[in-house]
């Protein structure tokens, strides 16, 4: 009987192993294969010129990804100077000060947020936030805009990221032990000092790695992004402009205009940025986000 339970362990950990490596194999062959398609740009031209040109006619295999990268730093930086702040507020006062019966409230409805699909977003942002924009801000800003602009694609963005953001920092506020907040309150400090002086420094590490990780998904968002920011391949330079952020560049593109040469190539490769920038950011959260584990057993 023994024998045969040890058996199963045995087969069950071999097999749960294999899965794990398979699992970790998708990602390496992912990258690989971007790699391998993006060979043929990457023999044209430096890296350099791919990165830091502006000039980009795929008829003339003229491919300068800079509009396009920084198309994607706009929206993303907006979307997390949006986000942040009101999502730490949010969290603060789900975590310390809401009732228990409003948390059990909220959280279901900030998950449900997370599942709406992105396309829903996007129409959301074209039918409110480019006019918006375009009505009622940019007028006091700038002679005309259209809209549909970075700082569109920004907000849409900003409210699509922010229940990964609440979520990851309620479970960082409730890893600070409850000792902490009893010694802070039992010398007199108020809750609000409690929180800034206690709960906030304890929560550093935490906050970078919900910071970190919400850049990584905003690198990545097409659809709703591809719906408001006006897909012009341009360096933008006001928070009114249009911009071409690279996941939109590849799905607008990709599959009509492959008769170009090298311009399958030149999509690869944007998805080989991409890949590596979001596997990087991830990384980086999730290596911050286990030192806060491990501190706190």
């Amino acid at each position: 009987m023994m024998n045969i339970r040890l058996l199963k362990d045995s087969i069950f950990s071999k097999v749960f192993f294999t899965l794990t490596i398979l699992s970790i194999s998708t990602v390496v062959l992912l990258g690989l294969g971007l790699y391998y398609k993006s060979i043929p740009i990457l023999d044209s031209s430096s890296l350099s010129k791919l990165l830091f040109s502006s000039e980009w006619k795929p008829f003339k295999e003229a491919f300068g990804f800079y509009p396009f990268i920084m198309g994607t730093l706009w929206v993303t930086v907006i979307s997390i100077v949006i986000a942040l702040p009101l999502s730490l507020l949010t969290a603060i006062y789900l975590s310390e000060y809401a009732h228990f019966r409003v948390r059990k409230l909220v959280l279901p409805l900030i998950e449900l947020l997370s599942g709406i699909p992105p396309v829903l977003f996007g129409v959301w942002g074209v039918l409110v936030i480019v006019p918006l924009i375009q009505d009622y801000i940019a007028p006091h800003f700038v002679e005309f805009t259209t809209g549909y602009s970075v700082l569109a694609g920004g907000v849409v963005l900003a409210i699509m990221i922010f229940p990964l953001i609440i979520s990851i920092l309620i479970e960082v506020f409730d890893n600070v032990p409850q000792e902490l907040r009893d010694a802070s309150l039992s010398v007199g400090a108020t809750q609000w000092q409690t929180v800034k002086k206690v709960l906030l420094r304890k929560s550093v590490a935490g906050i970078i790695a919900a910071t970190v990780l919400a850049i990584s998904r905003a690198f990545g968002e097409t659809i709703a992004v591809l719906m408001v920011c006006g897909n012009l391949a341009q360096i933008p330079h006001s928070l009114f402009d249009s911009g071409y952020p690279l996941p939109a560049l590849i799905a607008n593109n990709y599959g009509e205009m492959m008769s170009i040469p090298m311009y399958d190539s030149a999509l690869m490769f944007a998805a080989l940025l991409l890949f590596v920038i979001i596997f990087l950011f991830n990384a980086i959260s999730r290596i911050i986000l286990f030192r806060i584990e491990k501190s706190t057993t």
